[in-house]
């Protein structure tokens, strides 16, 4: 596994007290789950958000936030942002809102 383990501390920190938060390694990093949904991750150069499809302009808005693309292939709802905006508390927190928005909507797995 390949990723920041000090980005990844950071989103541990973020994410601490949530109830249903969850971490699982996947694409070649660490992801959080919040009640079995993938919410957000670290990868090789910066983090990842499921945002949701209906808040991905407003996140894509965020200075260091672009479309999240695995083989080349854009993944709606999806935003990646590189390791600067990662360590930018408003950058990543702004994100993390949004993902907690769009996956605490969706129904436990």
């Amino acid at each position: 596994m390949v990723y920041d383990k000090g980005l990844a501390e950071i989103l541990r920190d973020d994410l601490a007290g949530i109830p249903g938060v969850s971490e699982r390694k996947m694409f070649g990093g660490l992801c959080f789950m919040l009640n079995g949904n993938m919410l957000c991750g670290v990868h090789k150069g910066g983090g990842m958000f499921r945002v949701g499809k209906g808040n991905e302009a407003k996140a894509l808005a965020i200075d260091g936030a672009g479309p999240m693309q695995f083989t080349g292939r854009r993944m709606g709802g999806l935003i990646d942002l590189t390791d600067d905006a990662m360590a930018d508390d408003t950058a990543r927190g702004d994100c993390l809102r949004l993902s907690l928005q769009f996956v605490g909507a969706l129904g436990a797995k």
